[in-house]
């Protein structure tokens, strides 16, 4: 009769059994409201986050698809992480997808273990920046464009000017120092396991989880489910805490906007720029 009443009750109330709480991290890291895909950033998981770790939680559990992002949101996130994992005394594991690269392994360092499927990319550890040039294109089209600047650097990668070379070397400086920055977190957070030379890790390559493994970036191959009961015992409760609703699911809320086309046009190239982001690792 008890056994049966046990059931009724929201497995956040039964302390007799591990608890494990799972936050999904699925999507592109951004600071923006995104298009029609789920989108990643401190301000809307910080309620989920702050959720996952309650009270009487045995662990955490990130299940990450990521194909990366920005790199300060993707340090945000990560550090609120480890801040309630330290708060609260709660470990924290992450289980990669199809793929956790790039921000998406930022967001992986962040626990205490990491496990993938052996077909997972993992890594991705570098900075990228990408854009287009149209220096000939207003001429082409009889347009004149007028630009004025306080400031020399003001204007520095004007897609409408010809590539300047110290504009390029700027911007080489600024990926490279991002570049550090990941580079010492992925030191800090897996020290002692890391198996290949720095020039191999940290070269912006990836790889499945299988090579992953072999070359320290995972601690194990598996699926949630199976390491989850081999760490906390068959009776571990898993609970899935819920993410904010993604623009597409916020459809007709959009549709009240005064600037309706030009919502519309933002939800287009976020979304072009969503796929060429998933597109580098063939999915």
């Amino acid at each position: 009769m008890f056994k049966f009443l046990n059931h009724l009750v929201p497995a956040r109330f039964r302390k007799s059994n591990p608890h494990v709480n799972v936050v999904r991290l699925e999507g592109v890291i951004t600071s923006g409201r995104g298009g029609l895909s789920p989108r990643l950033n401190a301000k809307s998981l910080d309620p989920i986050l702050k959720k996952a770790f309650k009270k009487g939680t045995t662990a955490v559990a990130l299940a990450i698809n990521c194909p990366g992002g920005s790199p300060v949101q993707s340090a945000l996130i990560a550090a609120k992480i480890r801040e309630l994992s330290t708060e609260h005394k709660i470990p924290v594991l992450a289980f990669c997808e199809d793929v956790a690269a790039s921000g998406g392994y930022w967001l992986a360092c962040a626990a205490d273990e990491i496990f993938a499927d052996e077909n997972s990319i993992v890594g991705s550890i570098g900075v990228i920046s990408g854009g287009f040039g149209f220096p000939k294109a207003l001429s082409k089209l009889g347009v004149e464009r007028r630009i004025y600047t306080a400031g020399i650097s003001k204007s520095t990668n004007d897609p409408f000017k010809p590539e300047s070379k110290e504009d390029v070397a700027k911007l080489k400086a600024l990926l490279r120092e991002i570049h550090e920055s990941f580079k010492s977190l992925v030191r800090k957070r897996r020290a002692g396991k890391l198996k290949a030379k720095e020039s191999e890790l940290f070269n912006g390559a990836f790889w499945t989880g299988n090579k992953a493994l072999s070359l320290g970036l995972i601690d194990g191959v598996g699926h949630m489910g199976e390491i989850l009961k081999r760490k906390f015992g068959d009776k571990v409760e898993i609970e899935e805490k819920s993410a904010a609703k993604s623009f597409g699911q916020r459809w007709f809320g959009m549709a009240t906007r005064h600037d309706f086309a030009t919502e519309l046009g933002e939800v287009a190239l976020t979304t072009l720029e969503t796929r060429a982001l998933w597109q580098r690792f063939g999915l």
